[in-house]
């Protein structure tokens, strides 16, 4: 497995362990916006996440190949996150705007989180 696949796959157990985090609490608090707010982010966050893998996996498979590279896709992470924020502002009593937005970044404190504890073992 390259070492790409090898951090997705580490990242997404994590994520998916937070988002169980989250469903709890959306189940069994009051804040109930604030955590389906946080579930909604955090999973188009991971689908953020699965797409820049992919993109860079094909990335590297068109540089080994020397064939010319388009983009990485930000574009496409960016209308994700347009489409998070669109639905969190069509139903505000549902889900909780700054939940939301905190739910998109956490893919990219994941992948801090992993780095920092990748490192750290690597160093004993």
């Amino acid at each position: 497995m390259s070492d790409i696949k090898s951090m997705y796959t580490r990242q997404r157990k994590y994520m998916f362990f937070l988002m169980a985090l989250y469903v709890l609490g959306w189940g069994f608090t009051t804040y109930q916006s604030v955590f389906l707010g946080l579930t909604l982010g955090t999973a188009l966050s991971l689908f953020n996440l699965w797409l820049m893998v992919r993109k860079t996996d094909k990335f590297g498979e068109a540089i080994l190949q020397g064939k010319k590279v388009r983009s990485l896709g930000s574009f496409s992470r960016m209308a994700t996150a347009a489409l998070a924020v669109m639905i969190a502002l069509k139903y505000p009593e549902s889900f909780h705007l700054v939940s939301v937005v905190l739910g998109l970044m956490t893919s990219y404190i994941v992948i801090m989180i992993d780095f920092f504890l990748q490192s750290f073992h690597s160093h004993k």
